[in-house]
């Protein structure tokens, strides 16, 4: 990696140029600078609200870059790996979708795990391609879905010799890597593409000691959340595409839904992140994993949580462990992981990423600092002492199989009724219904409703879980197919 290259940092440069120029402004956006809301400016500050800016000749824009977006991505592309770099503003989501909108089309195939995000989902909805699902491995003690066995990967290749792509998660939430780099090998010699969602792998591309990333493994394109673990704003990520891909084609994708006021504030903390890491990467991910592995120790020392790491891998199912990934496992206490994570945040100001049915994930980065990992040791023993009480009734597993009747495509637009979930058994749904987090789909367009999947909604709603996903905001009822 070129250091001088990677110290450049051309959207900043510019909008730092721009801001000194004083420029008059007549154009959007209207608050002028923060002089057209003062209360907005007062609480983002006036150096944040000078710099949300509009596309202009000096700034390059986004759907077309020619200067400084256009050297952003090079620079990104160098720092990561792969030959082309799409500086992303709607989310990782929208990464997502433009890898598999720019890979399939209306009735093709495309090979997947069953607990993809959502994102992945909504784009076969979109496109119209039809899933060939791979079920994940399960572990019955964590109650969590694993990474694709390469035996059911190779499975679903050879019998859907006619699928356009395979798509992995890149760890998974739980911090599960499958065998990306054999899964590219099969892939690769029957002449399908590799779409990585890599929402939670950005430190895999700058650490010491992490699991393979999707550029090294050469698979053909890569979502990379950048706000999630490499430090740019909340919205902002990256899309990697490899030689195979047609980067051209993607930029049009990109463009269907993508939008043409992209914001400056996201695309500067994108080019600074990425400088950050490319400089100062491998020292910020190691204080991150000697974090992490801190916190493990001390919380397995609490007795009645089990905070998991690279002794569950077996080679297949677990063929890697991202070991900044602080998952716990809460069950043997007697609470769900939803109910751990309410009493975290309502009683002791301590906000996780997300709790589920038998599990919490906590994200740990170089910005936290000691003190808050010995304050969340000493809230998960109070929360032990004072709430901890007999595991029977609890439900142990996360993963549903799901009943796959239609294409996702097909049962969303299709002829749909409303229906009380009391009364929707053996109905195929045209929503979803999801936890959020992390946003896998409990229940997807196109699938049976099954006693599987009723008993998980009742239990995850009485739980206290945020389920999302239906018409009806308070999930009571759900749209099912006619006939």
């Amino acid at each position: 990696m070129d250091k001088f290259l990677q110290e450049k940092a051309p959207i900043f440069e510019a909008l730092k140029r721009y801001k000194s120029n004083r420029i008059v402004r007549f154009d959007v956006p209207g608050h002028k600078g923060g002089r057209g809301n003062r209360e907005l400016t007062n609480f983002l500050g006036q150096d944040c609200l000078t710099v949300d800016v509009n596309s202009m000749k000096p700034l390059d824009n986004l759907s077309h870059p020619t200067s400084v977006i256009k050297e952003a991505e090079k620079i990104a592309s160098e720092a990561f790996g792969s030959k082309n770099t799409f500086f992303i503003v709607n989310g990782t989501t929208a990464a997502v979708q433009a890898m598999i909108m720019s890979t399939c089309k209306t009735g093709d195939k495309i090979i997947m795990p069953r607990n993809v995000h959502r994102s992945a989902i909504n784009a076969l909805i979109i496109s119209g391609a039809i899933p060939v699902y791979v079920n994940p491995g399960v572990d019955k003690k964590l109650g969590i879905s694993l990474g694709m066995p390469l035996s059911h990967v190779k499975e679903a290749i050879l019998k859907n010799k006619d699928a356009k792509a395979v798509l992995v998660n890149n760890p998974t939430y739980y911090g599960i890597c499958s065998n990306l780099d054999k899964i590219v090998e099969m892939a690769h010699e029957n002449n399908m593409l590799v779409l990585v969602d890599e929402a939670h792998g950005t430190h895999f591309y700058f650490g010491d000691d992490m699991p393979i990333s999707a550029m090294e493994a050469n698979a053909d394109m890569a979502a990379v959340s950048m706000h999630k673990t490499g430090g740019s704003l909340t919205q902002s990520s990256f899309l990697l595409c490899g030689k195979n891909v047609n980067s051209n084609y993607v930029r049009q994708i990109i463009n269907l839904t993508q939008t043409t006021s992209a914001s400056y504030l996201l695309l500067a903390s994108l080019d600074l992140a990425r400088k950050n890491l490319s400089l100062n990467g491998n020292d910020i991910f190691k204080r991150t994993m000697d974090l992490a592995q801190y916190a493990r120790e001390e919380i397995n020392n609490l007795g009645g949580y089990y905070a998991f790491s690279k002794e569950i891998i077996d080679g297949d199912k677990v063929f890697d462990f991202d070991e900044t990934k602080l998952s716990i496992h809460t069950l043997d206490i007697g609470l769900a992981g939803i109910e751990v994570y309410d009493i975290l945040r309502d009683e002791y100001g301590i906000q996780i990423e997300f709790g589920d049915i038998g599990n919490i994930l906590a994200i740990i980065s170089a910005g936290d600092r000691i003190l808050e990992i010995e304050r969340l040791i000493s809230a998960l023993s109070e929360i032990k002492r004072l709430y901890e009480k007999d595991k029977i009734g609890m439900l142990e597993s996360e993963y549903i199989d799901p009943e796959v009747v239609l294409p996702p495509q097909r049962a969303f637009y299709g002829s749909k009724k409303p229906i009380s979930i009391d009364n929707s058994l053996g109905g195929i749904s045209a929503e979803f219904i999801m936890a959020y987090p992390p946003g896998i789909p409990i229940l997807a367009p196109g699938e049976r409703i099954t006693r599987n999947v009723l008993d998980y909604i009742y239990y995850a709603k009485e739980k206290g879980s945020l389920l999302t996903g239906t018409q009806d905001m308070k999930i009571e009822n759900i749209y099912v197919l006619e006939g």
